[in-house]
């Protein structure tokens, strides 16, 4: 294969994080191409040719696989990055999910036990928190906000039909961009770092409706706030705002964060509810993006810990302090460890604010804080980052020698790297399943129960 020239093929199988493989006729290797399906014949520009490894740019899918049967419901599919499956039905997609995390699983323990990818209680409009940037869908054209088109750094595409948010969500984002071009503000260039508009943060709580709008800029002129807000305010949202924010940021990266925030309308945070308990979420909050499907991934991890009763649990990596929220009615108490103080303080208030007193939340990284806790765990809930639990610190929890651990994964390839940990250290895994918290997209959930193999 020679680079840069155009090749067909047809995609033999797909490996997590939709990774397909694809068989060109009269060619020995397979080459890797990205958003692809298995069964799909494609055409794609050659990247990188190696001996043993070929990656390729999708340029058309030729001919559809026999499971793409659905016609994708968001006009926005075919440009923006954030869905991969729409053209599968649900079940379909479930199932392609299901089988690359098996794959990743099995190549590690061929017993590891797992058949089943639980579903989304909703697969539309689910999503309840999300970062749109402003920028251009072409280099000079006109003002977007939107998501990265999928492939590129720069392009931003407007994504007003967003299917898997709110309709609240999509009438923000579409009044807020309409009202910015009008007033021909400019936007924050990544590269020369010069402009004013640079992110529109938006949640909103499923069970409460209640909805926090964050306007992100840098500090190089007036975004006319107020006049944005009153905007805002007319909207025919079937919610409420917990709050309206402008915050001002400098930063050199292009991720959302604040340097300061003025609060424009009502407060800083809002209340979603889970399971009969009460959130306290503010913006930069750890909380699951599909409150619905956490509620079933929390309501499986109750299942799978059984009879707590009388045990000290440690949840490490315990963000907004959701799940030991949800175990500390049925365990004598509940250890949180979590890096991120600011998420450690709402745990904290999110527990008075349930009336829970036998939580505990500390901040501070896992892997030195556990040195420093004078209870002893009798069980163990890891829900890690999508890096997985610090090589050295998966060694210090499973030196407490605990019967059970439940580990709960956002990323199926750190999870696979970490049960080999596991079955090293003499911990075997029980039970298993997947939970689709993300329709349409590539991620997934899986929760694990580990038990002590003596």
């Amino acid at each position: 294969m020679k680079k840069n020239e155009v090749y067909k093929g047809l995609v033999t199988r797909i490996h997590f994080p939709n990774k397909g493989y694809v068989k060109v006729e009269g060619e020995d290797q397979e080459v890797m191409v990205k958003n692809t399906l298995p069964g799909q014949e494609v055409s794609f520009r050659c990247k990188k040719t190696k001996k043993k490894k070929a990656e390729g740019l999708l340029l058309e899918v030729v001919k559809p696989a026999d499971i793409e049967t659905q016609t994708p419901p968001c006009p926005h599919f075919e440009f923006c990055g954030g869905c991969s499956y729409e053209t599968l039905p649900y079940e379909e997609q479930k199932n392609l999910k299901l089988k690359q995390v098996q794959e990743l699983m099995w190549a590690v323990d061929p017993g590891f036990p797992l058949d089943k990818c639980l579903s989304s209680p909703e697969v539309w409009e689910y999503r309840n928190k999300m970062e749109f940037s402003f920028g251009d869908e072409v280099k000079d054209g006109p003002l977007t906000l939107g998501l990265h088109k999928r492939g590129s750094f720069y392009d931003i595409v407007g994504v007003n039909r967003c299917q898997i948010v709110h309709e609240d969500i999509r009438l923000v984002l579409e009044a807020t961009c309409d009202f910015y071009q009008k007033k021909g503000l400019s936007f924050y260039h990544k590269m020369s770092h010069e402009g004013l508009l640079r992110h529109l943060l938006v949640r909103r709580a499923s069970k409460t409706g209640q909805m926090l709008v964050c306007l992100v800029t840098s500090s190089q002129g007036d975004p006319l706030a107020q006049e944005w807000k009153e905007l805002l305010l007319t909207l025919p949202i079937q919610g409420e705002y917990g709050g309206i924010l402008h915050m001002i940021n400098d930063g050199l990266s292009d991720m959302v964060r604040a340097d300061q925030t003025k609060i424009l309308y009502g407060q800083d945070y809002f209340y979603e509810e889970l399971l009969g308990l009460k959130f306290k979420i503010s913006p930069f909050s750890f909380f699951q993006t599909n409150s619905l499907g956490a509620e079933v991934l929390y309501d499986k991890a109750r299942e799978y810990m059984g009879d707590v009763e009388g045990n000290v649990i440690f949840d490490l990596y315990s963000g907004t302090g959701t799940i030991a929220q949800v175990l500390a009615p049925v365990a004598k108490k509940v250890i949180g460890v979590e890096i991120v103080e600011e998420a450690v303080e709402a745990a904290r208030e999110n527990a008075k604010l349930n009336g829970l007193d036998n939580c505990s939340f500390h901040a501070g990284d896992v892997l030195k804080v556990i040195d420093d806790l004078q209870e002893v765990p009798d069980t163990i809930v890891l829900d890690p980052p999508r890096e997985g639990v610090h090589p050295k610190a998966i060694l210090k929890i499973l030196a407490f020698g605990v019967k059970r651990i439940l580990y709960i994964s956002c990323k199926p390839t750190s999870l696979a790297r970490d049960l080999q940990v596991f079955l090293d250290q003499g911990y075997k895994p029980v039970k298993a399943e997947c939970v689709d918290m993300f329709p349409w997209t590539r991620g997934v959930e899986t929760i694990v129960l580990f038990e002590r193999q003596d």
